[in-house]
């Protein structure tokens, strides 16, 4: 998922930084989990404290920045005219020194806590609209897009991801609370995340196929993007999936012969279309939806009895964050049934190891309500 930006980007920066300057871009951090997170605010000039605004999360490709996404993956004259906020936070740093989210297993980094926690730091700060927050990302980022869609239902309404997928275990272990509306723009000549899948990445249909059955989309409709731009090199099919519960839908953009790149890019890398653009078409899918669409779904699961867990898949631990505290029953059973473990608590959040790889069934009873989610060991 590495992104090569050329110095055109770097070049394009101060003049664009220009162009925005009625806007504030702010930079913050914190410390999460013993470690400082830091994260690149974009308000645009129309923001008013009087009036609740939507918040888009806009993730960086692996090797990335959060500086890069910020004009490779640019939202900003949108968010001047549609009025939302954007946050543009950063991944840590692996072994080899590149910036990645933790949506492999690869570490024990709680990239889904600290997105949790970023969206309460900024609402503390800005007047948000808790029902329209959004999470679009660039290769990494969409897959921890993905992640958060699986893992973060409850805050997050819809995502986007462009050239990102899932991990196959990912894929079998997400179950989210409610119907997700999802959206993947994908090329078919992307040699970093390959639209067919492959070596642990899930194909691109498969991945479709999995959320348009998740949401219950009933209906399927195709059709050729106008070929705008004949010198771009590849050409693009757009799929919707409607007639899902609660309203949801799935899109997908097939960009026929585009490679690991971001569409409508101003700063094309590689094979990339413009015949639409990712940005605009993002914000078009994502402002159809807000979190009360879905009430009558979340009411099944009290808010007060919900709970998330992640990593998933881990390598080791597994971190259980519930929205309150009380005594709670947690038990654990293999994918036979049998039950392997079972602890009480009262905390908001606690530690839960298993020993053996495998798929696990992890079931929460407080208060006479019981909720259970998968997850994979290996």
């Amino acid at each position: 998922m590495k992104i090569k930006l050329y110095t055109l980007l770097l070049c394009g920066f101060l003049s664009l930084q220009t162009a925005f300057a009625q806007s504030q871009t702010i930079n913050g951090s914190f410390m999460h989990n013993g470690i400082m997170r830091d994260y690149i605010i974009y308000v645009p000039a129309i923001y008013n404290a009087n009036t609740a605004v939507p918040l888009v999360f806009n993730l960086h490709g692996y090797s990335s920045t959060n500086t890069q996404q910020q004009f490779y993956g640019n939202f900003m004259t949108i968010a001047d005219t549609a009025n939302f906020i954007m946050v543009l936070p950063n991944g840590t740093y692996d072994n080899t020194n590149n910036r990645f989210w933790n949506t492999f297993g690869a570490s024990n980094v709680d990239d889904v806590g600290f997105i949790n926690a970023l969206i309460d730091t900024i609402s503390a700060n800005y007047t948000i609209d808790a029902n329209r927050i959004y999470s679009t990302g660039m290769s990494n980022g969409g897959f921890m897009s993905y992640q958060l869609a699986c893992s973060l239902s409850n805050r997050i309404t819809a995502i986007a991801s462009v050239t990102g997928t899932m991990i196959t275990p990912n894929l079998n272990a997400c179950q989210p609370w409610r119907p997700v509306p999802v959206m993947e723009i994908h090329g078919t000549a992307d040699g970093t995340v390959p639209y067919e899948g492959g070596q642990g990445f899930a194909h691109i249909d498969t991945l479709v196929k999995y959320w348009v059955e998740f949401n219950e989309c009933t209906t399927v409709d195709s059709a050729d993007v106008p070929d705008i731009d004949n010198t771009d090199g590849c050409t693009a099919k757009h799929y919707v999936y409607t007639g899902g519960s609660l309203g949801s839908s799935v899109e997908l953009y097939k960009i026929i012969g585009g490679g690991h790149t971001w569409p409508g890019a101003l700063f094309p890398i590689g094979v990339t279309n413009q015949d639409i653009n990712a940005s605009r078409e993002i914000w078009r899918f994502f402002r159809q939806y807000n979190m009360n669409m879905f009430a009558t779904g979340v009411a099944e699961i009290p808010a007060q009895q919900q709970f998330s867990i992640y990593p998933n898949p881990s390598a080791s631990s597994f971190t259980l964050s519930f929205a309150s505290g009380g005594l709670k029953t947690i038990s654990v059973y293999n994918a036979l049934g049998a039950l392997i473990k079972m602890i009480t608590v009262t905390d908001t959040q606690t530690q839960l190891d298993i020993e053996t790889p495998g798929l696990y069934f992890v079931t929460v009873n407080q208060a006479g309500k019981v909720f259970t989610q998968k997850v994979v060991r290996y």
